[in-house]
């Protein structure tokens, strides 16, 4: 294999995209800085320039991660027509983004493997945090209460992912409608049932 040639720049972009290939295709088990060497097609020394260690770049692959579940929340509630449907479709991107990477959002969230909370990452995880405070204080009309309200959606949402991933839901239970049942309850309760 020969080594390839990258600008300055391009190669921590081009292992994150290894990593985040090796995850989706073989799980955490198999993520290392030489297989991401490797998957890139660089020397395997060459990832030390970028990465001290597999938990810096696990960092940058979660922090990647954070970037798409953010973009993909917004591709949701795009369509929405009040900021009501916008969370409620915020919900479902969330359900849909875990099952769709499933190692990538076990690792954003550090069920597999603790991340280094590196500056990239916590930036990261900010712009989803505000993202979701954003859009249940708009559907609120409150910002006083915003966090709180925030963290109880997050923790239904969160929840409901897991318990999917898990296959801890009984076969009998149609998750998707008993997720709009909970996210419909959760935007009830939290607006006083104003639609």
């Amino acid at each position: 294999m020969t080594e390839k040639t990258y600008h300055h720049g391009d190669l921590q972009t081009a292992l994150v995209r290894a990593g985040r290939a090796i995850l989706a295709r073989e799980g955490l088990a198999a993520l290392s800085l030489r297989a991401c060497a490797r998957e890139a097609g660089v020397s395997h020394a060459a990832p030390q320039h970028h990465f001290h260690n597999l938990a810096e770049l696990q960092s940058a692959i979660a922090a990647s991660g954070f970037d798409d579940f953010v973009e993909a929340l917004e591709t949701g509630a795009s369509a929405a027509a009040s900021p009501r449907e916008a969370l409620i479709a915020m919900g479902q991107a969330y359900v849909r983004f875990s099952g769709r990477y499933p190692a990538l959002y076990r690792m954003m969230f550090g069920v597999e493997a603790p991340n280094v909370k590196t500056d990239g990452l916590m930036q990261a995880m900010d712009r989803a945090w505000m993202q979701l405070h954003d859009a249940v204080s708009a559907m609120t009309g409150r910002t006083e209460t915003a966090a709180s309200d925030a963290m109880l959606v997050w923790s239904v949402v969160h929840g409901h992912a897991m318990l999917e991933a898990a296959h801890c839901i009984p076969g009998s239970v149609d998750t998707r409608s008993q997720l709009v049942h909970a996210l419909n309850a959760l935007t009830d309760g939290l607006t006083g049932g104003k639609r």
